[in-house]
């Protein structure tokens, strides 16, 4: 089994910190985002890694090697340029053999991967996605009107729970197809374009944790559950 990390972004959300070291390297508690990553995947049997690198890349690949230091492989897909999500995870296609499990270089999870991808076999799925419950307290009141203007209800504060992306995805390298080579592409776009074409896509809520961590304030609260967790580094 293979896995592709996506670990070219800018991070133009976390900068000042991003303006010398890629988002994947920040460190929460004493080692790399994309360590951590490595590690889980590594314990859950996906020891064949290819991380698709852009922005200051070369701190990544002088960081990881070959990955042999970890007990993994490690290869390395390079961009240019910014490509987006699904352009980044494209620019790796011919590393690829045939079914992977795509991860985000600035999330942490921690979930049973073995059963979401044996779940994407069962179903014989093109493309599979990891869902976790996610309840919000929204920050206003909502005020509903009905045709002339007339109030009819007020929520305040109301509660909105669904199942969310936590960018965790199993793919066969067919789903790949539906994504342009060379050009700026998101993933929602070629989710789209594989859902009208009618390809098996599925989704399986998982019990676990996600950290997403793409600004300041998550950044923080990641290294604050790891402190909190394990203790403050000497």
């Amino acid at each position: 089994m293979q896995a592709v990390v996506l670990a070219g972004g800018l991070g133009t959300r976390l900068r000042p910190y991003t303006i010398f070291v890629p988002k994947p390297m920040l460190t929460v508690g004493p080692k790399p985002i994309l360590q951590h990553i490595i590690e889980w995947l590594s314990e859950n049997d996906v020891k064949d890694i290819v991380v698709s690198i852009g922005y200051l890349g070369k701190t990544i690949q002088d960081y990881f090697g070959d990955g042999s230091e970890l007990g993994v492989k490690v290869d390395y897909a390079v961009s240019s340029r910014p490509l987006g999500t699904a352009g980044q995870l494209k620019a790796a296609e011919d590393k690829l053999r045939g079914r992977f499990v795509c991860l985000y270089g600035d999330s942490l999870l921690r979930f049973d991967l073995r059963r979401l991808v044996r779940y994407h076999a069962e179903k014989k799925a093109t493309f599979t996605m990891a869902l976790m419950r996610y309840s919000t307290e929204l920050k206003y009141g909502f005020m509903k009107t009905d045709q002339t203007g007339r109030l009819t209800q007020w929520r305040e504060k109301p509660k909105v729970t669904g199942d969310i992306n936590v960018g965790c995805y199993v793919m066969e390298k067919k789903f790949l197809s539906y994504m342009p080579e060379g050009e700026t592409f998101g993933m929602l776009e070629a989710f789209n374009k594989a859902l009208d074409a009618k390809e098996r896509l599925y989704g399986l809520r998982m019990e676990g944790e996600f950290l997403d961590i793409g600004d300041r304030q998550s950044y923080k609260r990641a290294n604050d559950i790891f402190t909190e967790r394990f203790g403050k580094v000497p």
